[in-house]
């Protein structure tokens, strides 16, 4: 079991710290799991004070011990009720505060209201810009716990070129593949934190079980029924029609992300001409992809790729495409930046994304996703399974 090096915590919290204290906002309260662990090293129920001058405290409700054991943090302590957290949050300021920072973009309208009422007269602001922001860039720590997922991740898709087979179903495969994953370590599911964005971290779709859902993804699928609309369903697998797995390998905390095609007997023309122009969409991306780039711009290149294509029509999903042909990815799939239209985040060395043109058929979708560290001199590929239609 691995737990997140003091240093690791205390150089993510100063950093931080430098964001709060440009913004003015006395300290941040954390909540959120994914963000309690990257901050903290722990998801035990707790609320991590981040003050903008002064060492963070974790106050924890449930559970102490696993809290104890799991975080690095010097300051941790059991919290008996939340009537406390003004005065002992104050007490590791460094001055009075007058305004708190928290996630906003995932905290729940009723505890924000509870909140406000607790710290008034204390001014609660957004400062979950702030912690993605510090969260974007990887250190080296984060970058080998990637790359060990990356090598596991290669190893499931080597498994689903051994087991798939004509006549097996979606949800057979699936599970398959799940019992595999489990077997390496993967958690069981994977962090999204887009609201009701849930998601399974093994996404199959064959053939025409491309139908649009809910989840903003290309491919939707139908999915077991209206509860959980979404991804592989009871269709068997048939020959000549693609396979689109769209797969996430979480380890130690960390996902990849990769999309791969495959196919038993031979895909039709078309959908094989389109896969060949995703892959060269995707080396345009790669070319352009350098430190201070703009995301949206990446997202225009490939557009246009896609336009200038007989298929431009169906890039990105068919007949509702997404507005997006990238993100970021770390301890949460949809983590920053963005790669869409308008976007100007500049790319940094460190950062982890992933890239994902598709097209989308009614009688299939092709397209591949790798996930990429960038470097100095453009972007490292991470996923190495290999790019083109996988016939078995």
């Amino acid at each position: 079991m691995r737990f997140t090096p003091k240093s690791e915590l205390e150089q993510r919290c100063a950093k931080l710290q430098e964001l709060l204290k440009l913004r003015d906002i006395d300290g941040a309260v954390i909540i959120q799991n994914a963000d309690l662990f990257y901050f903290s090293g722990t998801i035990q129920r707790s609320h991590l004070f981040i003050p903008a001058e002064g060492r963070p405290v974790l106050l924890v409700k449930k559970s102490y011990e696993r809290a104890v054991e799991e975080s690095g943090l010097e300051n941790i302590i059991c919290l008996e009720s939340l009537r406390e957290m003004p005065a002992i949050l104050q007490s590791y300021s460094h001055k009075p505060l007058k305004t708190l920072g928290f996630e906003l973009d995932v905290l729940p309208a009723v505890q924000y209201l509870r909140y406000q009422k607790l710290f008034s007269p204390v001014e609660i602001v957004d400062a979950s810009s702030l912690l993605r922001t510090v969260r974007m860039v990887k250190s080296s720590y984060e970058l080998q716990i990637l790359k060990e997922a990356a090598a596991l991740h290669g190893e499931v898709f080597s498994m689903v070129r051994e087991t798939l087979r004509e006549g097996i179903t979606e949800l057979e495969l699936a599970g398959l593949v799940e019992a595999y994953s489990r077997k390496k370590g993967h958690a069981g599911f994977l962090r999204v934190r887009g609201f009701n964005q849930d998601l399974v971290f093994v996404h199959i779709c064959s053939g025409r079980n491309i139908v649009p859902s809910y989840f903003d993804g290309a491919v939707g699928g139908k999915g077991v029924g209206p509860s959980f609309a979404q991804g592989a369903c009871e269709k068997t697998i048939a020959k000549n029609e693609p396979v689109l797995v769209d797969y996430g390998f979480v380890h130690d905390g960390y996902m990849v992300d990769q999309t791969r095609i495959f196919c038993i007997g031979e895909l039709p023309g078309h959908l094989a001409r389109a896969q060949e122009v995703t892959l060269d969409i995707m080396e345009r991306m790669k070319k352009a992809a350098k430190p201070g780039v703009a995301s949206g711009k990446l997202y225009d290149l490939a557009r246009q790729a896609a336009e200038e294509s007989p298929f431009g029509k169906h890039f990105m999903g068919f007949p509702a495409p997404v507005s997006f042909v990238g993100h970021g990815i770390g301890i949460e799939l949809d983590e920053l930046p963005v790669f869409a239209h308008g976007f100007d985040t500049p790319l940094e060395e460190g950062m982890v994304i992933a890239l994902e043109p598709k097209f989308v058929f009614p009688e299939g979708a092709v397209g591949v996703e790798n996930t990429y560290l960038v470097t100095a001199e453009g972007l490292e590929t991470m996923t190495v399974f290999e790019e083109g239609i996988v016939y078995v």
